[in-house]
């Protein structure tokens, strides 16, 4: 007996599932055609942005090679494609390094291209505060003490990714400017910080050296 009710459930189940099918049976072939299609464009999709950074990232070593080789005018021109052209990751990388190889020739244009990185609010925090860093790099012989301080005061600041350099420019740029109080004030910031790398320290240790004697009170 328990055979015959098995045998009718499973008769049951078949015809409902028949109607199921008769019913629904193309929605569910377009909905698993649509699957299987997105999954091919995805994977094809990906394969794309494969090759596509492959190429930027042999294009950015090409450029390279002309930097150090000193062919700056083809390499300038070489970032400047990969700028406008490559995926995002490598297209931050050669605007730096085109705004290095123009400040390399000529330091107002360089220090034009690094504030353009620094005004663009789509790039990170940290390489706009790289950007800002590298302008004030090809400022700090010849402008005030004032602009250097407006680029870099925020960035001296504690837990700012770029403030042992930003500081040490700093200290750097007061001296030059015959303020031995400022120039002080952000030497000893570079001293008293534990992480202060110690390339920095080492120089800012130079200046402290050749700074007068600070006045007693």
């Amino acid at each position: 007996m328990a055979d015959i009710f098995h045998e009718v459930d499973e008769e049951v189940r078949r015809e409902r599932l028949t109607k199921l099918w008769e019913r629904y049976g193309n929605y569910i072939l377009a909905l698993a055609f649509v699957v299987i299609a997105g999954i091919g464009g995805w994977r094809g999709y990906e394969y794309w942005q494969d090759q596509q950074a492959a190429k930027a990232g042999a294009a950015f070593e090409d450029a390279v090679v002309l930097a150090e080789a000193g062919k700056h005018r083809e390499a300038l021109d070489a970032f400047a494609r990969i700028a406008n052209e490559a995926p995002g990751g490598y297209r931050l990388l050669a605007r730096m390094r085109e705004a290095a190889e123009t400040g390399a020739q000529d330091a107002k244009a360089g220090v034009a291209a690094y504030d353009a990185i620094v005004a663009d609010t789509s790039v990170r925090a940290v390489w706009r505060d790289m950007a800002a860093l590298r302008a004030a790099m090809l400022l700090v012989d010849t402008a005030p003490y004032s602009e250097i301080q407006a680029r870099l005061e925020s960035r001296a600041a504690a837990g700012q990714a770029v403030r042992h350099s930003a500081r040490e420019l700093l200290a750097l740029s007061a001296w030059r400017a015959n303020d031995s109080g400022a120039s002080r004030r952000w030497a000893e910031m570079v001293v008293n910080d534990g992480e202060t790398p110690a390339s920095i320290r080492a120089r800012i240790e130079v200046l402290l050296a050749v700074l007068p004697p600070q006045a007693k009170g």
